[in-house]
């Protein structure tokens, strides 16, 4: 066990062994419910994309034992398939939790991971709320260490770091202790998916599966563990030979205390912010603006002569870009002038705006590209504290209208609450189901008390 107490692998591994609900404070427990709704809010936001129906319809193909939930899609199959499904209909419609200081999504992963296992075990709501409070700290306490020098090094840390926070997921639903954990997390270091940015950036729609195969691959992890199969102590920070996750996925720019400092004592999942939009985090401030002016303000999308949105320096890079006819949906989600295009001309940024003859209407493309960016130095000197925009919108006759957002609806300064989530789920989810909406909520807000994690399930 020294290598437990001496690495900081080892010290993050005995940690979320260790977790269990009777320890957790009442705001953990009740912030860890509002990830799971958020994340079934996005499963069903997800299925109304063409990509998402083609992936479902390709992993029912395969077949499977009867073992856990296709999520919304109406099929049974094995743990890893119904996981790998779930965490990319998560992921996918771009409206998934996520940790600001770490750049990843951890509710794609881990919740996904929690589920099928807890299906295939039997088991009940405490036991996946502790899983996912487990699962949510082995994903972003390294997405915080390699945070923003992995992106920046071509790596998305969703998929990767979002592998370690499912194998410490299904590892706590295993009842491993803290020496079969720690071979857990080492093994989903040597599997984890690349989790390329290229294909984010390029738009292509390979990116949405990100969450689903860190979900995969971390019940993969977890299961040689428990098989025996035994990995580094030291797998997040590496040795000598310069071979550690952090040290070959950031060039060597890690911070590599991150991993386990204040751990126990403050817990990651209270830094989650929640998303209204489906769209790339660093659209949401301007977003906001753009859909506050559309509500206050009286005018048409035909009247609207220039855009200016000001921001900071990382969102002109992430999310500068603008589209045109043919792209897909995940290039729209990346594209500031097009959500903000879409929030003038709609009053809404959801599934609706990402369908492919929204996003190649020629009057929303014009619209996208009157808009322009650029940094201004007051925002950019105040982010990362806060990511702010301001929009500036000129109409014809020389009418002007401005509006700044500096912490955009869901941070936890801002916060969304139940309502707020509730809501969501209920406008994502549309038609599928609507009757059992109110159940769906009622079960996880009283997560801890549910016997079954199917008595969930079942009515996704």
């Amino acid at each position: 066990m020294n290598a437990i107490n001496e690495s900081y692998t080892g010290k993050l591994a005995e940690f979320c062994a260790g977790v269990t609900l009777s320890q957790l404070p009442n705001e953990v427990i009740d912030k860890t419910k509002l990830c799971i709704l958020d994340f079934i809010a996005n499963v069903y936001g997800s299925l109304e994309l063409d990509a998402v129906q083609r992936v479902a319809e390709y992993i029912r193909s395969l077949g499977g034992p009867d073992t856990a939930a296709a999520l919304g899609c109406g099929f049974r199959t094995g743990v890893h398939n119904a996981a790998f499904l779930n965490g990319t209909a998560g992921e996918a419609i771009e409206s998934q939790d996520g940790l600001r200081f770490g750049g990843n999504h951890p509710g794609a992963a881990v919740i996904p991971a929690a589920l099928a296992i807890a299906e295939q075990n039997g088991q009940g709501g405490a036991r996946v709320i502790e899983a996912v409070v487990a699962g949510y700290e082995a994903a972003n306490r390294p997405a915080a260490a390699v945070h923003p020098h992995h992106t920046l090094s071509g790596f998305l840390p969703t998929g990767t770091c979002g592998a370690f926070g499912a194998a410490a997921a299904a590892a706590k639903l295993m009842g491993y202790d803290a020496e079969t954990t720690l071979n857990a997390l080492g093994a989903a270091g040597f599997i984890l998916p690349i989790s390329m940015a290229e294909h984010l950036m390029g738009g292509y729609t390979a990116k949405i599966v990100q969450g689903g195969q860190a979900a995969s691959a971390g019940l993969t992890a977890a299961g040689l563990a428990g098989a025996g199969i035994t990995a580094p102590p030291y797998t997040l920070e590496g040795s000598h030979l310069k071979g550690g996750f952090t040290q070959i996925t950031t060039r060597g720019s890690a911070d590599i205390k991150k991993v386990t400092e204040n751990i126990g004592d403050k817990y990651t999942i209270m830094d989650i912010y929640f998303k209204p939009y489906t769209s790339c985090r660093h659209t949401h401030g301007a977003a906001q603006a753009a859909l506050e002016l559309k509500a206050d303000e009286t005018f048409s999308a035909a009247e609207i002569e220039k855009i200016d949105v000001f921001t900071y320096a990382i969102a002109t890079v992430a999310v500068g870009k603008t589209i045109g006819a043919g792209d897909s949906f995940v290039s729209a989600q990346f594209s500031l002038p097009y959500v903000v295009a879409a929030c003038l001309t709609d009053g809404d940024m959801s599934a609706a705006q990402l369908k492919s003859e929204r996003i190649s209407d020629q009057a929303i493309i014009a619209l996208a590209n009157k808009v322009k960016l650029s940094i201004d130095p007051e925002l950019n000197k105040a982010y990362p504290e806060k990511t702010s925009s301001r929009v500036e919108v000129l109409l014809a006759g020389g009418r002007a209208l401005s509006r700044q957002v500096d912490i955009p609806k869901g941070d936890p300064r801002n916060s969304m609450g139940a309502d707020d989530i509730a809501e969501k789920l209920k406008r994502y989810a549309a038609n599928r189901k609507s009757g059992n909406m109110e159940k769906i909520i009622k079960l996880v807000l009283d997560m801890e008390n549910v016997g079954s994690i199917r008595e969930l399930t079942s009515l996704i």
